[in-house]
């Protein structure tokens, strides 16, 4: 199972879209504080809807929290300012792809401690960056396809008309 991790979101319609895409592909997300907001707040709820309730979420007081408690994790940190495309390199089963907080991504303390598994999403020089839920939807859908969507329907019925033969 892939897992989605969160350092220090601020944003809690982020933390909620995010949640529900972890859920419609069986992923489970991790969440770094502190946060910016509480997990129960209105707006968290509201974007991942009815979901939440489904999701396969762990809290962490910190950096170091996560670090203890997953000693062995495989992690991929994405950042803007990796060397490496999220598309070079082959996410395994079980790793853990974090992202960092809205205005200000990973630390770079961090971030250079893990050189190697450092990863982007390419876009022109012109932006700073993309919106953090878009960020983990494009890399969790990579790392998706590279398993070939294991235990993912991946054929949909209509639901008044059929598909021709």
């Amino acid at each position: 199972m892939l897992n989605i991790v969160l350092f220090e979101p601020e944003i809690p319609q982020n933390t909620g879209n995010i949640g529900r895409t972890c859920v419609a592909t069986g992923t489970r997300l991790h969440l770094i504080g502190p946060m910016g907001f509480q997990i129960s707040e209105k707006a968290v709820k509201r974007a991942g809807m009815d979901y939440w309730k489904q999701l396969d979420v762990t809290e962490y007081d910190g950096y170091e929290d996560f670090v203890e408690k997953n000693p062995h994790a495989r992690v991929y940190y994405a950042t803007t300012k990796a060397r490496h495309r999220y598309t070079e390199v082959s996410f395994e089963e079980d790793c853990y792809i974090m992202f960092g907080k809205e205005s200000a991504g990973i630390p770079e303390e961090i971030l250079v401690e893990h050189e190697d598994t450092c990863i982007r999403i390419p876009m022109n020089e012109d932006i700073r960056s993309l919106n953090l839920a878009n960020s983990v939807a494009i890399v969790l859908y990579e790392a998706l396809r590279q398993q070939n969507f294991a235990g993912m329907q991946s054929e949909g019925e209509l639901h008044r008309l059929s598909w021709k033969e």
